[in-house]
This record gives structure tokens, C-alpha cells and sequence, in this order.
């Protein structure tokens, strides 16, 4: 199941604590991704994380365009029109606007646990 977060709460939480629950929210992120897309093999949030640490934030860049293309699969494996989000996302990381990239990540999970949470009702 898929948790909804707030965005304007995660947003102040990362700015509050210095970007230590930035961390957080990227792994979350990243696992809450791959659950919705129904990729029990994708790279953790963890190992996510370390991987961006290790190349200088690169990874983060292509992790914002997977994602996009994460969501992008979730959407369309619940009938949405897929809203093509990884160039947007690209973008906006290339350009240091990372946050903004996970604030439309988060937006697009809260749609999707709001369909799963629907569609479990209906059942």
C-alpha cells in the first residue's frame, strides 16, 4: 500500500532539518515508486540514496527521469493516461529543482493510493 504524505509538510520537514528528511522522502520515494509501478526488483531507495552520493548527484538526475517513467507505468496499469512525466522531471533536476521533482513524484503517488484505496473499497 501506498502512503500519502502531504506535500507542503514534506517540503517544510526538508527544509527545517537541513535536508535530512530530503533523505528520507527520496527513499520513500523511490520505494513507494516501485510499488506502484509493480517493480519488486527495482534498485531500493537505499542503495537509490548511495548511488547518488557516489556519482555526485548524476544518478539523482537519471532517478528523476526512472521515476517518471515509473509513474508513467503505475498510470497506465490503472487505466490513467500516462502523464509522461520524465522529461519534466529531468529537467527540473538538471536544473537543481529537485524538490520540485519530488513534490510532482509525491503528487502523482497521492493520485494512485487515492485509485488503489478506491478500487479496494469497491471490492
Amino acid at each position: 500500500m501506498i502512503k500519502k504524505r502531504s506535500i507542503a509538510v514534506c517540503i517544510v520537514l526538508s527544509i527545517v532539518t537541513i535536508g535530512i528528511y530530503g533523505i528520507y522522502w527520496f527513499v520513500c520515494l523511490n520505494n513507494d515508486c516501485n510499488k506502484a509501478a509493480n517493480n519488486p526488483n527495482g534498485t531500493s531507495g537505499g542503495v537509490a540514496f548511495l548511488l547518488t552520493i557516489v556519482t555526485c548527484g548524476i544518478y539523482g538526475i537519471y532517478w528523476c527521469y526512472k521515476k517518471g517513467q515509473d509513474i508513467d507505468e503505475a498510470s497506465t496499469n490503472r487505466g490513467l493516461t500516462a502523464p509522461n512525466k520524465g522529461v519534466l522531471l529531468l529537467v527540473l533536476c538538471i536544473f537543481g529543482l529537485s524538490i520540485v521533482s519530488y513534490a510532482l513524484i509525491q503528487d502523482e503517488l497521492n493520485k494512485i493510493a487515492d485509485i488503489d484505496a478506491a478500487a479496494g473499497n469497491m471490492q
